[in-house]
């Protein structure tokens, strides 16, 4: 019999089925992710901020900020964080003293030109309409403002790939569903279709008014850090 193949949910359907998600994973979501990546993911952060050459003081937006991974390493940095998701169980299990702001990355509630860094951690596949979200970030931003994407990847070497699609495909999955929701685990890999090709993307963010846009692949290509600066 054939395997039935559900389409992955587009515009606003796709809008309430991440948020939903979401709030279903948040109160194991950093555990998960631990024992999944290996705590690899605490470094990933880490190389992010670095990425950014941001002072103390320096506020910056966390996108898609989740449980307040990232801005509790801003926090440890002397930055001002301030945390945005789409999700409110996300919100409600987060742990940082930043800001928390309930709104869709297509709509930034913040002035124009109020932020000195924009960060957005394994969330860029889960936006809905990238070149909309790609504009806000750049008017957020202050002129020279710091923007750091860190995304999932897929590694270019054969073998490496192999072993990515294998685990990212099927243990996964099996780990989210043991540990939290099995649903949710199982669309995250599939989610990485929603990612255009890397050309498109480095392109989509310099026409939304960024320079110096550059990618760089992290632990042998399973995860991918994308920088750049605002165009003054």
């Amino acid at each position: 019999m054939a395997r039935v193949v559900t389409p992955l949910p587009e515009g606003e359907e796709k809008v309430q089925a991440v948020g939903a998600m979401f709030d279903a994973i948040a109160p194991r979501y950093d555990l998960v992710n631990r024992v999944m990546t290996f705590r690899l993911d605490v470094g990933w952060r880490r190389k992010t901020l670095d990425s950014m050459n941001l002072k103390t003081g320096a506020t910056v937006l966390d996108i898609a900020a989740g449980t307040g991974d990232l801005c509790r390493e801003m926090e440890h940095r002397g930055m001002r964080p301030v945390a945005l998701d789409l999700s409110a169980g996300m919100l409600a299990n987060a742990r940082t003293a930043a800001p928390l702001v309930q709104a869709d990355a297509r709509f930034l509630a913040m002035a124009t030109a109020s932020m000195d860094g924009i960060t957005c951690g394994f969330a860029l596949r889960n936006l809905v309409d990238l070149e909309a979200c790609f504009a806000e970030m750049a008017r957020v931003l202050r002129p020279d403002g710091s923007l750091a994407l860190l995304e999932v990847s897929a590694p270019t070497n054969p073998v490496l790939a192999l072993g990515h699609r294998f685990y990212f495909g099927k243990v996964v999955p099996l780990i989210g569903g043991l540990m939290s929701d099995g649903s949710a685990y199982r669309y995250l890999p599939k989610s990485v279709a929603y990612l255009p090709d890397t050309p498109v993307l480095l392109a989509m963010i310099e026409a939304a008014g960024f320079v110096n846009v550059e990618r760089r692949a992290l632990t042998g290509g399973i995860a991918q850090l994308i920088t750049a600066r605002r165009a003054a």
